[in-house]
């Protein structure tokens, strides 16, 4: 475990993340515009005056650079080989679509990593005020219910609800998802942040992704994984060991179902 107090961590976090809500999030709500970056994805003003926000903030919490969506790849890249020694890691708003359009499935998330890990991660949606959180070793938390309390509602793969984001998976794997779903029902809410969390919390079961950014799973995994989930690449091996920025995802609350959803999916690929 990290030197620091990490329940002191968390808490200030969570008076950070509350009141940039209140002073960015609330009255920008579903009237904001925005622009496209080069990859098609959706930004606005809030995206960035939140992420500046929490630059100035965090390293006042945890003394420690900060690597946020909003900046240029070759500083992200950079910021990245830091993460052994400190690392804050943000999504300013995760689901900036649905932000822009009054959907109120967006979240704010933050870890921060040592020793090659997150070691404390909360990711928050500022309009429900759900706010998850997880110490590396201590447990995960919607509030104060701690999330292993709740116990997984399947045993099989067959009766299990998914999320998954289709158009970044490969195309082998997303048609036979589409004509054999090994699961009863899919579902794609279209914020990965809190889609991790609502795998730990229990409304999801299992989940896939074709490439998420670390910023989309620096908190959330750690959170399932404090849970009591399991998750992967598409390659096996432990999850961290991956050092890349990016990568495609395969996760489960419950480690059972996780072993038939892997197998699923790598036979698919």
């Amino acid at each position: 475990m990290p030197k620091f107090a990490a329940s002191t961590v968390v808490d200030q976090m969570k008076d950070l993340v509350l009141k940039i809500s209140e002073e960015e999030i609330f009255h920008n709500f579903k009237i904001i515009s925005h622009k496209r970056k080069h990859d098609g994805s959706p930004v606005t003003a809030v995206d960035t005056a939140v992420q500046v926000a929490l630059q100035e903030a965090l390293p006042k919490i945890l003394d420690a650079p900060v690597l946020g969506e909003e900046m240029p790849e070759d500083e992200q890249a950079a910021l990245w080989e830091l993460r052994e020694s400190g690392l804050w890691c943000v999504d300013p708003i995760d689901g900036t679509t649905n932000f822009v359009n009054g959907i109120p499935y967006f979240s704010i998330s933050i870890a921060y990593f040592k020793g090659g890990e997150p070691v404390v991660g909360m990711v928050v949606n500022p309009m429900t005020q759900e706010i998850f959180s997880a110490e590396l070793g201590a447990g995960a938390w919607l509030g104060a219910q701690r999330l292993s309390d709740k116990l997984p509602r399947h045993s099989e793969l067959r009766d299990c609800v998914a999320s998954a984001d289709f158009k970044r998976l490969p195309e082998v794997l997303k048609s036979r998802l589409v004509t054999y779903p090994p699961y009863a029902s899919q579902r794609n809410f279209g914020s990965a942040c809190l889609e991790w969390c609502h795998v730990a919390s229990g409304l999801f079961d299992v989940y896939v992704h074709g490439n998420q950014k670390v910023w989309d799973f620096a908190a959330g995994a750690l959170i399932l994984s404090e849970s009591g989930g399991v998750m992967e690449t598409f390659q096996k091996g432990p999850f961290w060991d991956d050092g890349s920025l990016s990568r495609p995802i395969i996760a489960a609350r419950d480690p059972a179902i996780f072993k038939a959803w892997a197998k699923y999916i790598r036979e698919a690929l």
